[in-house]
């Protein structure tokens, strides 16, 4: 069974559209768990209408990525939980792809990144997420040409988790007391880490370019200075989680120049940051 997560908020304008690529995928053992974060518009009322057999959780506040996710991942009773942004459209040989190459996989293998594509489908969105030597990350290809070439399975951290498939014995190998997404990180790097702790654990992961999706980005409508203080500060709770004390003295040594002057430029501009205790 596949375990199907999508989170929600506010997502009248584009759930639709996700939810009908998933049912037309013609794959029957399926499960859709959407957990929402308290949504104000028609958001649970399309879901209601449109995919009663879905096991809805909704949240009276945002609680976040991490949270919603982690509950979506408590109900699952899938060998592999997708996880879905409701901005997301798969393609029409979305799950069927992934059952066939699932069928291949070693049994170290726990993360699957999938082809995301921009939303009308020209350009890459992410083929996985790289860190760089001094802890920065980004998504592979992305801005190219949707008929880029295709990344090395070496170069991949992990997947990005608007459309990424994990395996279920491997996030319950790696559930930390803040949850499967660290839940500390709210929004944004949750899946870097994620993927980060996986690799440590001895867990593999492969892309898969036939398995492919559109995204558009930030469903959500999460506002910019937040996501640019989150990614701040969630990228040094990252490090600290996940680096040894000699790399992070390393890591910080090559970042301190950029770093620094970013640090004071974001507590000038950004309330976030001064709202931080």
């Amino acid at each position: 069974m596949i375990s199907v997560v999508i989170l929600t908020c506010n997502s009248g304008g584009h759930i639709h559209n996700c939810l009908a690529s998933l049912a037309a995928q013609g794959v029957d053992d399926l499960e859709v768990i959407v957990v929402d974060n308290a949504s104000m518009d028609k958001t649970i009322s399309i879901i209601a209408g449109e995919c009663p057999q879905a096991w809805l959780i909704r949240n009276e506040t945002n609680r976040g990525a991490s949270q919603a996710r982690n509950q979506g991942v408590a109900h699952a009773r899938g060998a592999w939980v997708l996880s879905l942004d409701s901005d997301v459209i798969l393609g029409p040989d979305f799950l069927r792809e992934f059952l066939l190459a699932a069928k291949g996989f070693a049994d170290n293998i726990g993360m699957v990144q999938t082809n995301i594509l921009d939303a009308d489908g020209t350009r890459v969105y992410s083929q996985g997420v790289y860190l760089s030597p001094w802890r920065r990350f980004h998504d592979i290809n992305r801005g190219r040409p949707a008929g880029a070439a295709y990344p090395g399975v070496r170069k991949i951290l992990g997947p990005c988790s608007a459309a990424a498939f994990y395996r279920r014995t491997m996030l319950e190998q790696v559930r930390e007391q803040t949850g499967y997404f660290d839940e500390r990180f709210f929004f944004l790097v949750e899946d870097v880490d994620l993927a980060w702790r996986a690799r440590r654990a001895g867990w593999g992961v492969t892309f898969c370019p036939r398995v492919q999706c559109r995204h558009r980005g930030n469903g959500s409508g999460t506002n910019s200075l937040m996501r640019q203080y989150l990614s701040f500060r969630n990228r040094y709770l990252m490090i600290n989680k996940n680096e040894s004390f000699w790399r992070r003295l390393g890591t910080y040594a090559l970042a301190l120049p950029y770093d620094v002057t970013r640090f004071f430029y974001m507590m000038l501009v950004n309330p976030y940051m001064r709202q931080e205790k």
